[in-house]
């Protein structure tokens, strides 16, 4: 988070089935461990500079059609953790057609969480 009060940050505010499983997902899996908020219906984990918000849906196919791009350099080392914790529907890091260097991971609700970096040379 930047201590510039003007600047503009874009947050992405994901659907979830269920807050408490959407936590414990984040949290215990990929490291988003600051819990910044906390509601039945609506929740914001940050992990260093990322930060994702929640709300409760019961519409189940919402999350299946959503998706999330975070893009920056550290996802290599992202990606490295990821597979030495067994992190669920991991993809392999590769770069895609569009030249960006990318892995995919589905959250529990089948939220994409696709990070990019560009290809490293």
């Amino acid at each position: 988070m930047s201590g510039d009060p003007d600047r503009i940050e874009v947050l992405p505010v994901l659907p979830s089935l269920d807050i408490a499983e959407t936590l414990a997902f984040y949290r215990d899996e990929l490291g988003f461990a600051q819990i910044v908020h906390q509601t039945p219906d609506y929740l914001i984990v940050r992990r260093d500079e990322m930060e994702l918000h929640f709300w409760r849906t019961d519409d189940t196919g919402l999350p299946e059609k959503t998706s999330v791009y975070l893009r920056g350099g550290r996802i290599a080392a992202l990606h490295a953790e990821y597979r030495a914790k067994g992190v669920s529907r991991l993809t392999d890091m590769e770069v895609r057609p569009w030249n960006m260097e990318e892995f995919y991971i589905h959250d529990p609700h089948g939220n994409l969480l696709r990070f990019g970096r560009v290809p490293q040379r």
